[in-house]
């Protein structure tokens, strides 16, 4: 190999070593951005599941049907929250692996399966392999809103509401530190039993109509959940992309090492060469 050619192709490991480091910066400090989403929106959600325990314990009746399970179970549904963007690593894959193998086992006891997708790789990828899609929502960004989440829940809600669907589970990336993040899969519908923390069990009065105003708090708890995985997600993201641009930062570093050696040896080869004939030349004319 030339050297010229060995020397372009440093250039161009340089520059992309460039950027590789420039989206490890953006994703470090993007990672506490998403780290103090996840703070300031924890502390509404325990209280709307403590709320929730508590009227379970109190008025169950009047928060079927999404706290009642079926007899029989005949379609699954899953909420899948996945990334807009590529370069993190094994984020996704690892997420969506996890999610067919558990729905595989529905898929084995003749069960169907439908899938609500956040995310454009979510929705790339089960499009591919031919999905039953119920809803998808793309464009999360790094700071969503309840309001831009709802549309794809509320068909979730509706399915198990009118039947469609008896039983729904909700898949996503869970945040446990800058280095590690896993997928996990929890219950959506019927919404799990809570134990109540409240000591004496009081019952409410409620204005105008209790079935109503429950119904309504309870889809509110269930879309607060979907918000507080997707801010999970975004944090898992950020810190995988972290990982991933460091780790091909750190790749290019030993490549341009190794090219730099090559280059070297290239470069002496080719001045010893030139002595050689130069030599040649002058002892010719001697």
């Amino acid at each position: 190999m030339a050297h010229k050619e060995i020397r372009n192709k440093i250039d161009a490991i340089k520059k992309t070593q460039k950027i590789t480091n420039a989206m490890q910066m953006v994703a470090a400090s993007k990672i506490k951005k998403a780290q103090k989403l996840m703070e300031t929106s924890r502390p509404y959600a325990k209280r709307i599941q403590e709320v929730m325990a508590h009227v379970a314990n109190s008025n169950a009746e009047c928060l079927y049907p999404f706290w009642r399970g079926r007899e029989k179970t005949q379609r699954v549904g899953y909420i899948l929250i996945a990334t807009d963007r590529g370069l993190c690593g094994g984020l996704n894959v690892n997420l969506f692996r996890k999610a067919l193998e558990d729905a595989d086992q529905w898929r084995r006891q003749n069960i169907a399966v439908d899938w609500c997708l956040f995310g454009s790789k979510a929705k790339n990828f089960f499009k591919s392999i031919a999905a039953s899609i119920l809803a998808q929502t793309e464009k999360i960004g790094d700071r969503p809103t309840i309001a831009n989440l709802v549309g794809g829940v509320r068909v979730i809600l509706k399915a198990y509401e009118e039947g469609t669907l008896d039983r729904v589970f909700i898949v996503h990336n869970e945040f446990i530190s800058k280095v590690r993040q896993q997928p996990v899969i929890m219950q959506f519908l019927p919404v799990p039993p809570e134990k109540t923390t409240h000591k004496y069990l009081r019952d409410y009065i409620y204005e105008p109509d209790a079935k109503q105003l429950l119904h309504k708090l309870l889809v509110r708890y269930l879309e607060m959940q979907v918000y507080q995985a997707v801010v999970s997600n975004i944090a898992c993201e950020q810190a995988a992309r972290m990982v991933a641009m460091k780790n091909a930062t750190d790749s290019a570093a030993e490549i341009l090492d190794d090219l730099n050696l090559i280059y070297n040896k290239a470069r002496q080869e080719a001045i010893t060469r030139e002595l050689a004939d130069i030599v040649g030349g002058v002892a010719a004319l001697e």
